[in-house]
Parts: structure tokens; C-alpha cells; sequence
């Protein structure tokens, strides 16, 4: 079984998730279904093909994350190199053309969140940068064009 990278805020995440799908979403559908049921003829009721379709989509969520908090492996980025790009850390990136700097912080595929600088460790451009250090400069291969980029700086948080 194939152990899942994860950051400590990253697994407390999925544990919420769970939590709430098992003590709010999951009761609230079985109310909304027995509602429906009331109504009376089960083909025609709109209602009830709703909350069957929610109550399809929470199991399978809460079976998706049981599965990923069994297999989830929690990384302290602090215990690993503090000089070097590693899973856990946040790297200020220079574009070498615009000189535009960008901050990510490494996580795992079920973390990332491009637009939050959580940059999955599975991205392109995450797996030019592990093993660099300040100084370093890498080229990835974008779809528009190849693009160079300096690491500026790299924090253990």
C-alpha cells in the first residue's frame, strides 16, 4: 500500500472533512431522504433522486478518505534540510525574465492548492526545484515555452 506525503495541517484537513461528513452530512441526507420518502410515489420525486445522489456522493468521500488517512505518511518539514528544497517548504521563486517572485510551499497531491502557493510535490515545476538551494537556477518545460526561474529563498515552517 502506497504511503500518501502529507503535512500536518494537510492530514488535520482530511480529518475534519471526515468528521464532518460523518456527524453533519451524513444524518442531515438521512433526514432529507426519509423526507422525501413521505412525499410518496419514489419514481417521480425529484427530492428523494437528490438526497440518494448526495447520499452516494458522502459515502464515497468518506471512503476516498478513510483510504487516504490510513495511507497518509505526515512529513515535519523541520526535520529535514533547511538549505536545500525539500517536501514542507516554502520556496520564493524569481521568473528570470520578469524578475516576478512567486512563493509555494511543497505538499502533497491532495493539498496542493495553486492559487493558496500549495504546490503539489508531483507538479513539474515542484519536482525541478526539490534539491535546490538558494542561488540555484532551473528551466521547466511550461506550455507556453520554457520557462527559467532562481530560488530566491527557502523557509522551514
Amino acid at each position: 500500500m502506497e504511503k500518501i506525503p502529507t503535512t500536518a495541517e494537510g492530514y488535520e484537513r482530511l480529518v475534519a472533512e471526515l468528521k464532518t461528513l460523518k456527524s453533519v452530512e451524513r444524518p442531515a441526507v438521512i433526514r432529507a431522504i426519509a423526507e422525501a420518502r413521505e412525499h410518496g410515489d419514489l419514481s417521480e420525486n425529484a427530492e428523494y433522486a437528490a438526497a440518494r445522489e448526495r447520499q452516494s456522493f458522502i459515502e464515497g468521500r468518506v471512503l476516498e478518505l478513510e483510504d487516504k488517512i490510513s495511507r497518509a505518511e505526515i512529513i515535519d518539514p523541520s526535520k529535514l534540510s533547511d538549505d536545500k528544497v525539500t517536501f514542507g517548504t516554502t520556496v520564493t521563486l524569481a521568473d528570470e525574465d520578469t524578475d516576478e517572485e512567486t512563493t509555494y510551499t511543497l505538499v502533497g497531491a491532495e493539498e496542493s492548492d495553486v492559487s493558496a502557493g500549495r504546490l503539489s510535490i508531483q507538479a513539474p515545476l515542484a519536482r525541478a526545484i526539490i534539491g535546490k538551494s538558494v542561488g540555484d537556477t532551473i528551466e521547466v518545460t511550461t506550455p507556453r515555452g520554457s520557462k527559467s526561474y532562481e530560488v530566491v529563498k527557502i523557509e522551514v515552517r
